[in-house]
């Protein structure tokens, strides 16, 4: 692996950090109109370039941030893909050693849903499923998520979602972790929850399904660590080390500018190597020994 380039903020597993929430974006993904209010906050390249991004990008922008592996998600919308799981897969052959696949699947499909997801785990070897329920303008305990839940328990996957207000151009009201997703772990107790994005403005309603549920979890991404709601930073010191999980939203948020402030968090090194690894270790089962 290279080395961090200069600059790179230091941690204490500085070079072993996984990332929870990466995506490789096609042309296809970033031409969304729905990104447009994302273009506005942050102008950057890799939302606004029509043009491939060599997937080398990527691969800097961890070695910048001291990131080892990028679970590294596809996207499927109700007009079909916008980064589908072979070209996720894609990428992940190009670099086995720094990137671990994250499923999605046509939600309106379930029977075709299911057997896309036994595919990408069977055999493309992907870790999770990531459905964007602000994406379908359904709620995750919608009756279409169900079969797909059952699914990630037979094949021990975690099923990751975004929770709080939604930042591109769709209703957020999917977002909201109370009743929605407390129907989902009530309903479905061996099922392993990412909630994604950490809740805002619902991150109590959040933190309070995590305290809840032994299978509900956080993760930071799309947050800079000195954005943090007080509350979140609270728990990760507390009772909730080993219920959150460090996520960029690589490359909208790359991994080195949410750790930029880093050491505000004032984390001892234990709970340090739980939020930005260990505990993505034992939700993914990432055997990166």
């Amino acid at each position: 692996m290279r080395e961090g380039m200069p600059g790179a903020p230091r941690t204490p597993v500085h070079g072993r950090i996984i990332d929870a929430w990466m995506q490789h974006p096609t042309p296809r993904l970033r031409s969304e109109p729905i990104f447009e209010s994302l273009r506005r906050w942050v102008p950057s390249t890799a939302l606004v370039a029509s043009e491939s991004v060599p997937v080398a990008a990527t691969i800097d922008a961890m070695d910048a941030a001291g990131v080892r592996l990028g679970l590294i998600c596809a996207w499927w919308g109700p007009r079909g893909p916008l980064i589908d799981n072979d070209e996720v897969a894609a990428l992940v052959r190009e670099y086995p050693d720094r990137l671990v696949g994250i499923a999605s699947v046509d939600l309106a499909r379930p029977r075709e849903a299911i057997r896309e997801l036994r595919r990408a785990v069977r055999e493309l070897g992907f870790r999770g499923l990531r459905i964007l329920p602000w994406l379908w303008n359904l709620p995750p305990d919608d009756r279409r998520y169900y079969p797909l839940y059952s699914e990630c328990v037979e094949l021990d996957i975690p099923f990751c979602l975004q929770v709080g207000h939604t930042g591109p151009l769709a209703p957020s009201e999917p977002g909201r972790p109370i009743p929605y997703l407390d129907h989902v772990a009530l309903e479905f107790p061996d099922l392993r929850i990412v909630g994604g994005h950490i809740g805002f403005p619902w991150t109590a309603e959040m933190i309070s399904l995590a305290t809840k549920y032994p299978n509900v979890y956080i993760d930071t991404s799309a947050y800079k660590t000195r954005r943090y709601p007080k509350e979140l930073v609270d728990y990760l010191r507390g009772h909730g080390r080993r219920k959150v999980l460090f996520g960029s939203n690589h490359p909208a948020w790359p991994a080195k500018d949410c750790l930029e402030d880093f050491e505000t968090l004032n984390l001892d090194e234990a709970t340090a190597a739980l939020f930005l690894r260990e505990n993505a270790v034992r939700v993914f089962g990432i055997d990166d020994a």
